[in-house]
């Protein structure tokens, strides 16, 4: 095993517990960026980082990787430190409930598992299950927005005081230039019953008399299902040369779709918090997004009180359609919406901030069990 960084014996030492595509370019996720971002950030918050990336499709691993997960943590000495994926560890409480009596185990929770969008109710209710006797069981609990902490305190009847938070940092990044001011619109998301393109694709037919073009980035892989009937909807609607699904991006190619972005639009039926919204904000991006658990949070407000966005209930797919016409016809208001969304960039945490917030999670556990390697 290789540290993350190399400092002397003497630092705290934690264990990360990965989902096995951590790194896969075809897959990208915000839980995937936060995990890989920690690891950097961690090390220059003090603490020196062993990643162990766990193979399987994670919540439901498969015997090979429920198998690897036992073995790592089994082979952990007494005292150890271990900084868990939820998405690893909440669905097999067998392995991981047995271990938190040895082990400082902490949980750091992207979106609880029941919330995923399609499930049969008793999958999601088994998952639930799983997932409150893990929480119940480990050290601390970290979770990704305010809302969510509050979340899992009342869902799962965790104590208040094991629970915290860390929000996703937001890197700075150059000002967007856009297009024309109005015509171009950003989705980024896993194209997945989750993220909702269904809706957003909809509701832009209500606007097909107006010129504008959406590009949709984001892994098309999770559910080839929803892919095929994704498409068909935008034929059916007429959509083909003006909403296109442009596959996964990372680097230059995402940073491109952010710069020619004059909108970005989040049509999600549930988010812990959003970090495509802060990562377009950081740009002087303005959101549209529907107001679904903690995105609001990330959404948040200008120094001056105004919000850098138009935010629409969930549910209410004629209010999308609305809020769409008004961004195009509306100068006023889209001119309000940039003046906020740049301003909102300076009120932005950087990853250093959500990765000293985990630090002091890890640091409230016993000093002596810190400096295990």
């Amino acid at each position: 095993m290789k540290p993350a960084d190399a400092t002397p014996t003497t630092v705290p030492t934690v264990h990360f517990v990965l989902p096995g595509d951590v790194d896969d370019p075809a897959a990208p996720s915000g839980g995937n960026t936060y995990d890989r971002r920690v690891c950097q950030e961690l090390p220059r918050a003090g603490w020196r980082v062993y990643e162990h990336p766990v193979p399987g499709a994670w919540p439901e691993p498969g015997a090979a990787g429920r198998a690897k997960l036992a073995r790592l943590l089994g082979g952990l000495a007494d005292g150890s430190v271990v900084l868990l994926d939820g998405l690893v560890a909440c669905a097999v409480p067998d392995i991981v409930v047995p271990e938190a009596a040895r082990l400082h185990l902490v949980v750091l929770l992207h979106l609880p598992l029941g919330d995923e969008t399609g499930l049969a109710p008793a999958t999601a209710a088994d998952l639930d299950a799983r997932e409150r006797r893990t929480l119940r069981a480990v050290s601390a609990v970290v979770a990704t927005s305010t809302w969510a902490a509050r979340r899992l305190v009342a869902h799962h009847g965790l104590a208040s005081d094991r629970v915290h938070v860390a929000v996703p940092g937001a890197d700075p990044a150059p000002q967007a230039p856009g297009s024309d001011g109005a015509s171009r619109l950003l989705c980024v998301a896993s194209v997945t019953p989750r993220k909702g393109q269904h809706r957003l694709v909809s509701a832009l037919a209500t606007v097909a008399d107006l010129p504008w073009s959406c590009s949709c980035v984001g892994g098309l892989g999770h559910d080839p299902a929803y892919v095929v009937r994704l498409r068909a909807l935008i034929a059916e609607f007429g959509l083909g040369d003006r909403v296109r699904l442009v596959g996964p991006q990372t680097g230059e190619d995402l940073e491109a779709s952010y710069a020619a972005a004059d909108l970005l639009v989040l049509t999600s039926y549930a988010e812990t918090y959003g970090m495509v919204v802060t990562e377009a904000l950081a740009r002087g991006i303005p959101v549209l997004a529907t107001a679904v658990d903690g995105l609001p949070e990330a959404v948040g407000r200008a120094p001056d009180g105004n919000v850098p966005g138009l935010l629409v209930p969930p549910g209410d797919l004629p209010a999308l359609g609305t809020a769409l016409r008004r961004w195009f016809d509306e100068p006023d208001l889209r001119a309000q919406l940039k003046v906020s969304a740049r301003r909102r960039r300076a009120t932005l945490e950087r990853w250093d901030m959500t990765s000293r917030n985990l630090a002091a999670v890890l640091e409230r556990l016993p000093q002596a069990t810190r400096r295990s390697a």
